[in-house]
């Protein structure tokens, strides 16, 4: 060492001494790098992400794509946020970069990943139709996988390509008398699109037949004896048995066949039997249940009247200007498809276009007037442009509110196709206090039966046949037999005593009389029985097993349409 100083400097031994020094205090670290993640993932669009590091030197971060950009790219040794930005992916492919972090001599690396942009397109959306069977050809792109839902049972699924790109749907006849619209929703990811599929309604009209349609108006009136509604079944909303009664059996209507009536007036309830209000589908289980008891009817050769009845008031309650083109478009939709499903039954079968229309029970406006009678006229004109036999079908309108005397003051005959086809319709419930107002004290009816208690002031005999004497003048006379739709007086099985015998006494001696005397009129009495045997009823039937519940009011019923003879 002594030889070695000699050759060296002052200054260049002091150097070599602080170097020994420092190598011998401080030792040279190894690089180290600690990351939060090893992974980012974006979507499609674009972002940004914290990508937390620590490290023990200096580094440096660098992207291996331009669309993902880091800030800041380096920095000095210790903990540092990294934020990761990604431009939005407008590929139709998912996309990858790599971050490399490099500290001294040790690199990591951070895998960047970003969704596709998927991608759904359906060449055409729209499909408009006739209603004849027929398919359609759908040609799809999607990125992804995608689904099908038919939202219709109409329309199926018949074939797919093998690139998955073009569907083939079959699409069934439409066999009713309205249009409708189905649809099918392809999804793919987060897309979706909806195709519309509109096919038109069934052509109604066929050439007219008269086979089994030989009677007239009047004809058909003189061979109806007398008639029976089977009230408060099919007229209820949502279930037939809705209102308390069975369903109506065939063994019920062969009772009333047995016992002397010849003629059923079925009050039928059909919007809350509408699958879809905005085309006014009638559901066919429904059209196949009122065929069924119909056909009861018919197959025992008796006549059957089949109408709109109240159904909820949505045509009954609403004779108003602001109602007319709702009602009317509805009343036309239904009447097609009901003349349509029974279009090929014989004069057996009636249809009555409305039942008691009225915006209250006044006298009718000239508004009220006007947009009741509009219903007749749509009624009338929907059955007629059916064809086939109901070219030639015996049709019914009502009078406002089907009262005589609006009948007589303003009903006007609807326009028809063919002549001496149509028929008017009232209903007789006077008077009131003793027919229907179960609070009035009113209990006996007639002269003969005044002696034995109070009898109402007004609606006696006399004012039977001077209401009815009107219809004959204004109607029947002309051409137009009335049908006596409804009629009746609740029974008041509360009272007691000889009371109680006096009242089903009279009770019964209302009906013949006014049975009597509608015929004699010109008018076919159809007595209004809702099923109920308890107190204020009008049931001459057990519903349930069909045997006679009132006697004593059948008789008078049958007696007095034996005794009545139609003057046609």
């Amino acid at each position: 060492m002594k030889n070695f100083k000699k050759y060296l400097s002052p200054v260049v031994i002091l150097l070599l001494m602080i170097l020994f020094s420092s190598c011998k205090n401080e030792p040279i670290l190894e690089p180290e790098i600690i990351l939060a993640k090893e992974e980012i993932s974006f979507d499609k669009e674009s972002g940004t992400s914290i990508l937390a590091i620590k490290t023990n030197v200096a580094w440096t971060a660098a992207s291996s794509q331009s669309w993902c950009t880091l800030s800041p790219a380096n920095g000095e040794a210790g903990t540092k946020q990294i934020t990761v930005a990604v431009t939005e992916n407008t590929t139709n492919a998912a996309r990858e970069a790599s971050i490399s972090i490099t500290a001294g001599s040790l690199t990591k690396q951070v895998k960047v990943t970003q969704e596709l942009t998927n991608t759904l397109t359906i060449a055409q959306k729209e499909y408009n139709l006739e209603s004849a069977a027929t398919e359609i050809i759908v040609n799809i792109e999607s990125v992804l996988p995608y689904t099908s839902a038919i939202q219709s049972d109409w329309i199926s699924l018949k074939s797919t390509s093998v690139d998955n790109k073009t569907l083939t749907f079959s699409i069934a006849e439409n066999t009713s008398t309205v249009s409708r619209e189905g649809a099918v929703t392809f999804t793919s990811g987060t897309l979706s699109e909806t195709i519309k599929v509109r096919q038109a309604a069934k052509t109604i009209g066929i050439p007219a037949d008269n086979t089994g349609m030989g009677s007239d108006a009047l004809v058909l009136a003189k061979k109806m004896n007398i008639g029976w509604n089977v009230g408060n079944s099919l007229e209820a909303t949502g279930s037939e048995i809705a209102w308390g009664n069975p369903k109506i059996t065939k063994t019920l209507i062969d009772a009333v066949k047995a016992a002397g009536f010849n003629a059923v007036r079925i009050p039928c309830a059909w919007d809350s039997y509408i699958e879809n209000q905005t085309t006014c589908k009638i559901k066919d289980s429904w059209l196949a249940r009122v065929k069924e008891v119909v056909d009861y009817c018919v197959d025992n050769n008796m006549y059957a009247i089949l109408n709109i009845h109240w159904d909820g008031g949505w045509l009954e309650e609403n004779p108003t200007y602001a109602k007319q083109a709702e009602v009317n478009a509805k009343q036309k939709a239904l009447w097609e498809q009901i003349a349509v499903y029974f279009r090929n039954y014989d004069e057996h079968l009636l249809f009555a276009g409305t039942n008691e229309v009225h915006a209250g029970y006044g006298t009718p406006t000239a508004e009220n007037n006007t947009v009741q009678q509009s219903y007749n006229q749509t009624f009338v004109d929907a059955v007629r442009s059916t064809g086939g036999r109901n070219a030639y079908r015996n049709l019914i309108i009502q009078a406002y509110n089907t009262n005589i005397d609006h009948a007589v003051n303003f009903l006007k005959i609807a326009t028809d196709k063919i002549a001496n086809r149509l028929m008017v319709e009232v209903h007789y419930y006077d008077p009131w206090d003793f027919c229907g107002d179960s609070g009035s004290g009113i209990y006996l009816w007639g002269a003969e039966f005044a002696q034995y208690g109070k009898v109402s002031t007004w609606g006696q005999e006399s004012y039977v046949k001077t209401q009815f004497a009107k219809m004959k003048t204004s109607f029947v006379d002309k051409g137009y037999p009335v049908i006596l739709g409804e009629y009746g007086a609740i029974r008041r099985s509360s009272i007691t005593g000889d009371a109680l015998a006096h009242h089903l006494d009279s009770r019964a001696f209302y009906y013949q009389y006014v049975t009597e005397q509608a015929k004699k009129y010109g008018m076919v009495p159809f007595y209004w029985d809702n099923g109920g045997t308890g107190n204020n009823g009008f049931a001459l039937f057990n519903r349930s097993n069909g045997t006679t519940f009132d006697q004593q009011a059948l008789n008078g019923l049958i007696t007095g349409a034996a005794t009545g003879i139609y003057p046609f």
